[in-house]
């Protein structure tokens, strides 16, 4: 026990209460002295009235003192099923926060609520009506990148399908001219557009790009072949979405629109607008996501998934587990129609659609969530739906940013 000196006098519990008090003022009053308008960046947020009747649109873009110049690449924000723009506002605020002179962020709503159980072709030609508004509006963009969510990359892949056109130029006069006019010359090289913007990023988050038919591709079923078929049945709830995702909709001798989508026909050049851009990554749940299955989100068989327990882990990025590089693929690795066809079995269509689109380089990045107390929102985490729920995915979204093309 410590002896207080005689000609001092001892603290009390009223001394400690005053200091603490001066502290806090002072901490309060030096918040008062404004910051450098240098050092401020904010953002703006408009709703965008599209054409066609559409719903009105978020754009997300910084506003910095100093005259800085208009954004000239678009990002293209594309929610899921029941979803709304809102869904991917805290990335594309921090997609623009990183790139602030570049990117130009649009949360499409296009397709929002019950709209998404229309179907992967209506939401498409909705989707690409919306991304054309934009670019009329804004005549400085030059480039294009599209970032979507679950069913989100379905619809997107539906709409640079209609949005894809091809220019060659003329050795003669140097003059540019579509694919439709090719003989007005001779074709030098050719200039891939989405939109009329130059292709960069094609970025999906927990996509199913397979659909749902298939053994194992939805989690919450467990794998048995019971409650497969139970969902399956019960696809009717999402109207015709549901249709396009248990390939339910081969009416009239057409094949299934998610094996149509993985192929060029004379009308809409699938793989063609797919191929176009120069950077292609898919982010899939490899656990607890109990909508979309590891396999159909990272375009990947069964057989081809890595094994759990090798998956590395990044300090960085705690909830990456796996990065696969893109790999050089051959064109002639396409499976004909008519050979996808020939055997009715869903999971050989489920198969044929995978390997079709294995016939370009995908880079694929892996995600688990399974030590973090949100992994039961897996699905909506991985792209941080809501923060307050879903913040966990963060990190998910800063290594998509990272390795964002400009």
């Amino acid at each position: 026990m410590a002896i207080a000196n005689p000609g001092e006098r001892s603290i009390t519990e009223k001394d400690i209460t005053m200091v603490k008090t001066k502290k806090k003022k002072k901490r309060k009053t030096s918040s008062y002295f404004p910051k450098p308008d240098c050092c401020r960046l904010s953002f703006k947020e408009k709703e965008l009235e599209t054409s066609g009747g559409l719903k009105p649109s978020l754009e997300i873009e910084a506003v910095m003192p100093g005259g800085v110049r208009m954004p000239t690449h678009l990002v293209v924000f594309v929610n899921g099923i029941i979803g709304s723009s809102s869904n991917w506002k805290f990335a594309a605020k921090q997609l623009v926060k990183r790139f602030p002179e570049d990117i130009l962020a649009h949360c499409s709503e296009a397709n929002t609520g019950t709209q998404t159980l229309d179907g992967v072709d209506f939401m498409g030609k909705r989707l690409a009506e919306e991304i054309i508004s934009v670019t009329t509006n804004r005549p400085e963009l030059q480039k294009i990148s599209i970032v979507s969510h679950s069913l989100g990359g379905l619809i997107a892949r539906y709409a640079i399908a209609i949005l894809y056109a091809q220019n060659y130029m003329n050795k003669e006069n140097g003059e540019h001219y579509s694919f439709n006019s090719r003989s007005q010359g001779v074709a030098e090289k050719s200039k891939e557009t989405i939109a009329g913007l130059e292709p960069i990023n094609f970025i999906t988050f927990a996509t199913p790009h397979a659909g749902c038919r298939g053994h194992r591709q939805i989690p919450m079923a467990g794998g048995i072949r019971f409650f497969e078929k139970v969902a399956y049945h019960s696809s009717w709830i999402c109207r015709r979405t549901g249709e396009h995702l248990f390939f339910k909709d081969s009416n009239e001798g057409l094949p299934p629109l998610l094996l149509q989508m993985v192929y060029d026909s004379d009308d809409l050049k699938f793989i063609s607008a797919l191929r176009s851009f120069r950077r292609r990554a898919v982010y899939s749940n490899s656990c607890f996501d109990h909508i979309v299955g590891w396999s159909t989100a990272s375009i990947r068989l069964r057989h081809e998934l890595p094994k759990l327990q090798h998956l590395p882990k990044d300090d960085k990025y705690p909830h990456v587990v796996n990065i696969e590089a893109p790999k050089t693929t051959s064109i002639e690795e396409e499976l004909p129609l008519e050979s996808a066809l020939k055997n009715k079995d869903k999971e050989e269509i489920e198969s044929a659609i995978i390997r079709n689109l294995n016939k370009m380089s995908w880079e694929r990045v892996d995600v688990s969530f399974q030590s973090s107390k949100q992994r039961f929102f897996a699905h909506s985490t991985i792209q941080v739906k809501t923060y307050c729920i879903n913040s966990d995915g963060a990190d998910v979204v800063f290594h998509m940013i990272d390795n964002f093309l400009l």
